[in-house]
């Protein structure tokens, strides 16, 4: 369960506090900032700002002022004196903006996925459609179980992350009917990745499997039960863990 550090709404007309929504099932977008140290820094905030943006423009909710607005009230969020390891989500509607801050759960050795046959509605943006996926995420501690999407066959994404796969030296993800987030475009500057479809068929190829994530940070999956894939080595792991000390960034 998550741990909320502070849950705020505002309306987006003048920024006046109301009472929090969470907004998800509403027609909007939203993105998760890792905020770390102290005072608070908010990771990869340009990029994760900039899709923010766009995927406002898409929906058609941008309106005059609106990324000045959502920056205040941003930095309005945090607190100078507290020594941040947490997550920062902004979600908007065309009346409401809603920002939290939650203890990010530190994910546990022996990381499990489940796999389910799903696509997120839109997944090209980070739309607040995620009734489906918070149900089947509150089946399971998220610390040691995330759910890989698979949809005709191919694995798409999970439910928090991004998918890496490993082989002969290798880093593949999935490109298609995914959201390539703001974390794996970050790693692709440092190392290669080819983006493509991968076949649920075909999975146990691959030597590893890691999520990579604003929440996981890269996280190495150790098993997959339903097909009886174990992880053979942490050498792709151990190779990009380096790029991605979120304290550091």
């Amino acid at each position: 369960m998550a741990i909320f550090l502070s849950k705020k709404s505002y309306q987006a007309s003048n920024q006046k506090e109301i009472r929090f929504k969470d907004l998800w099932g509403s027609y909007g977008v939203f993105t998760t900032i890792r905020l770390v140290r102290k005072p608070g820094k908010l990771v990869l905030f340009k990029s994760h700002f900039n899709s923010l943006v766009k995927s406002l423009k898409r929906y058609k909710i941008y309106s005059k002022n609106i990324e000045k607005n959502i920056k205040l009230l941003i930095h309005s969020n945090i607190n100078k004196n507290i020594n941040y390891d947490h997550l920062l989500r902004v979600a908007l509607t065309k009346k409401i903006i809603s920002i939290s801050i939650r203890k990010r759960l530190k994910p546990k050795k022996n990381f499990q996925l489940k796999i389910i046959n799903y696509k997120r509605i839109d997944p090209l943006t980070k739309n607040l459609y995620y009734k489906k996926i918070l149900k089947e995420l509150n089946k399971y501690d998220p610390s040691k179980i995330d759910i890989a999407l698979v949809y005709k066959g191919k694995i798409l994404e999970t439910c928090t992350s991004n998918i890496l796969f490993f082989k002969d030296n290798e880093y593949f993800s999935p490109k298609n009917d995914c959201y390539i987030g703001n974390t794996i475009k970050y790693l692709k500057g440092k190392i290669k990745i080819s983006f493509q479809d991968i076949y649920y068929k075909d999975l146990k190829k691959f030597e590893e499997i890691m999520l990579i994530g604003s929440g996981k940070g890269v996280t190495p999956v150790k098993y997959i039960k339903e097909i009886n894939w174990k992880s053979k080595n942490n050498f792709g792991y151990k190779k990009i863990n380096k790029y991605l000390n979120f304290k550091s960034l």
